[in-house]
């Protein structure tokens, strides 16, 4: 019997506050208080598609400060993070200090369309806020994946860059949490 195999998607999985504020300049988010057991299932649900990870150069000096050292982890984020195949944009890392881990040099869009090409699970962005205004430009994101916090922020930057073109999206899916956090899965819209 022939199996089929589905495309790679480009998955974008933010925190946001109510207003569309994806960075963390204001101390809005902390999972700590605000995740309870259904929102840790539902993103070990998510990172279980997911084998490749792709990350801004901040972002994965950020992480790789933080993840490597967690050794009382009970959620499966720290074993998924240190496990999963890590691409990092950057001009400057030669030696990534951090297992599976890739450096990206060339455009956004040619790095992630070769990514995509290769037979594998998601592709997920987290954090990396320049590489996703990147990808959003280039039209390479197939689902936005959002936890809406319910917080407002005037300081930092939104999921679209400044000057971007309208993005129009069909709601995937939506569940809500006791924190009052919001889950919003969106793939871009067809026709």
């Amino acid at each position: 019997m022939a199996t089929t195999s589905r495309a790679r998607k480009v998955i974008v999985a933010l925190n946001m506050t109510s207003n569309g504020v994806v960075e963390f300049v204001d101390d809005w988010f902390d999972p700590g208080d605000q995740w309870d057991d259904d929102l840790l299932a539902l993103q070990n649900e998510h990172l279980a598609t997911e084998d490749a990870l792709v990350l801004g150069r901040k972002t994965f000096e950020d992480f790789r400060s933080y993840w490597p050292h967690q050794v009382d982890d009970q959620t499966g984020f720290t074993a998924h993070m240190n496990d999963v195949r890590k691409y990092v944009f950057s001009s400057t890392i030669d030696d990534p200090g951090w297992e599976n881990t890739t450096v990206l040099r060339r455009p956004v869009s040619d790095e992630i369309g070769a990514l995509k090409a290769q037979p594998g699970g998601d592709i997920g962005v987290t954090g990396s806020i320049g590489v996703v205004h990147a990808l959003a430009r280039a039209r390479l994101v197939d689902e936005y994946r959002l936890c809406v916090y319910p917080v407002l922020s005037a300081k930092g930057r939104n999921l679209l860059p400044d000057g971007a073109e309208v993005v129009h999206l069909e709601l995937q899916e939506s569940r809500s949490f006791p924190s009052g956090v919001v889950f919003l899965s969106y793939a871009p819209a067809t026709g």
